[in-house]
């Protein structure tokens, strides 16, 4: 929809598999259950929320709600899909319950929800969903499908982004463990909205414009044995005045250099010829853009000489080679010593910027390993991050859930004897309170037809379940969270959908924001949320 209310153009969702059918039976069952009771026209508000942030931390990040608008602007069943409805529902269900199927869509939907990127805090509303009941029933799994794993990787990646810190890049690297091609899609694109850099994924580079970055694997290296290999040995230097015709020898020259260069006495002898060979061969491929993998064998023994080899090459002809990637072994050690080699290089031939070589490390890395690096001390500039980021390894799923709130302007609740599974009743609002100092201070739910909080005025705010939790608080400033998205037949103004360079800025912004304390990976500061400032929902009363 429109600001004025008329339909639209969106894109349909990333994944063709996002359509009315991927959602659980009894969504059905209960539209058809609406439905023959005359119900299924009745207004409901639905609230999509989480309960605990993942991973043992006190901040979760919000991602996903572009998917989930692409799939109610699209939605629509298609006579196909009714009919398979038709199939495996019993045969004692009423003809005309396809025919109503056969004429829904999103048009009377609201969607108001908290911009996408954002840090988000438990049982504050992430998501309000509005309009007729069996409808808004039948987008529940499916944006629970779209917001779960969406929130939960863009957390796992900004927890891994607040660890390594602002001053190092980040790459993905987890396709080929990602939980099959969607996993892997949607992995990449949200750890980038996480924070990180760039992707190894090609077809996640472009479907959303991610950076793609990558070298070589060790098989590539192992697939050489000798120089008689290289067939084409010629080329041009960079600027295109001359061409060396003998690439391979000139790198041979620098590796003699290297063997006898008084600050490098000792450190190594001979190298390994296959992998000087595939070095070689590898940079006459990316003469610019030459980075290297050399744990095959032996990093500082044979990888480290062979590659600064090809390096100094590669200089002689007005390239600058990228860097190094270590795979394997005390990255911590490994990264200080190759460190200590580049610098000597530099020191000892006068090439300017050597020592400041990229060194990118991998290797099953996660949080706790950048957690260790950063206590050791290391000289890794980049991190190639796969299997504990995509799969969300610490932490399978977030646990959002979708839940009535209202239905005909009466509030509605959910009781259970575990009180974290009590719903807070009613059509709310959203605010997130900042002092003075720009952090934000707490999240507060009110009524819909609450006075909004004003800055400089004193606000109690009230846990909803524990009366002794409760605070007075005097906002600097006050931040409406809930806009709306989707405004069905409101006539509301709908707010646009960013992209997604923009959404991983707010992010980023957001955890600048954050109080160092929310955000640190050992017994964070619990963020207050879940307070109440309102007193006009009659269901709260009898809590």
């Amino acid at each position: 929809m429109d600001a004025n209310g008329s339909m639209a153009e969106f894109d349909a969702p990333t994944n063709p598999m996002v359509s009315p059918l991927l959602t659980d039976l009894y969504q059905f069952t209960m539209a058809y259950a609406y439905w023959k009771a005359g119900k299924h026209l009745e207004r409901a508000v639905f609230d999509l929320f989480f309960r605990k942030n993942p991973f043992g931390g006190e901040y979760t990040i919000f991602a996903g709600l572009e998917e989930c608008i692409r799939f109610i602007a699209n939605f629509k069943l298609k006579e196909e899909e009714i009919d398979f409805i038709r199939a495996v529902l019993p045969s004692t269900c009423e003809v005309g319950f396809f025919d109503y199927l056969r004429g829904i869509d999103c048009s009377d939907v609201e969607v108001y929800a908290i911009l996408e990127g954002s840090a988000v805090f438990p049982k504050i509303p992430l998501m309000r969903v509005e309009g007729p009941i069996a409808v808004v029933q039948l987008l529940e799994t499916p944006f629970l499908n779209l917001i779960n794993y969406a929130s939960l990787v863009s957390t796992n990646a900004a927890r891994h982004r607040v660890v390594a810190g602002k001053s190092k890049s980040l790459l993905e690297f987890g396709l080929r463990r990602a939980q099959g091609p969607d996993g892997g899609i949607s992995a990449s694109k949200y750890c980038y909205i996480g924070g990180f850099d760039a992707t190894s994924n090609v077809a996640a580079g472009r479907k959303f414009g991610i950076p793609l970055r990558g070298t070589h694997s060790h098989a590539f290296v192992s697939s050489y044995t000798g120089p008689d290999e290289i067939i084409e040995k010629a080329l041009p230097r960079f600027d295109g005045s001359y061409v060396c015709e003998d690439f391979v020898s000139l790198v041979e020259a620098w590796l003699s250099k290297l063997q006898t260069a008084g600050s490098l006495c000792g450190v190594f002898s001979e190298t390994n010829l296959s992998e000087l060979t595939a070095f070689t061969s590898y940079a006459l491929a990316f003469p610019s853009s030459f980075l290297a993998l050399v744990d095959t064998y032996d990093v500082m023994k044979s990888g480290i000489p062979n590659f600064c080899a090809v390096a100094l090459a590669l200089n002689d002809l007005g390239y600058k080679a990228k860097g190094i990637r270590l795979d394997s072994g005390d990255l911590a050690y490994l990264s200080i010593e190759a460190r200590k080699f580049f610098r000597a290089i530099e020191k000892e031939f006068g090439v300017c910027g050597f020592g400041d070589m990229t060194i990118t490390a991998s290797n099953d890395i996660n949080e706790e390993t950048l957690d260790a690096l950063n206590k050791q001390g290391h000289e890794v500039d980049a991190f190639g991050i796969g299997t504990h980021l995509v799969t969300c390894y610490a932490q399978a799923a977030l646990g959002g859930v979708f839940k009535l709130v209202q239905i005909n302007n009466q509030p509605r609740i959910k009781l259970s004897e575990d009180i974290s599974k009590v719903s807070i009743p009613c059509k709310k609002k959203c605010y997130r309170l900042y002092g003075k100092e720009g952090y934000p201070l707490v999240d507060i739910m009110t009524g819909e037809k609450e006075s909004p909080p004003k800055v400089g005025e004193r606000i109690l705010c009230r846990h909803p379940f524990n009366e002794s939790k409760r605070a007075y608080v005097v906002p600097k400033r006050v931040e409406e969270l809930l806009k709306c998205y989707w405004p069905g037949k409101s006539g509301k103004q709908r707010e646009e959908l960013p992209p997604l360079s923009k959404i991983r800025e707010r992010c980023m912004q957001q955890l600048d924001q954050m109080r160092p304390d929310h955000l640190r990976k050992l017994n964070p500061t619990p963020y207050k949320s879940c307070m109440v400032s309102f007193i006009s929902c009659g269901s709260m009363k009898h809590l």
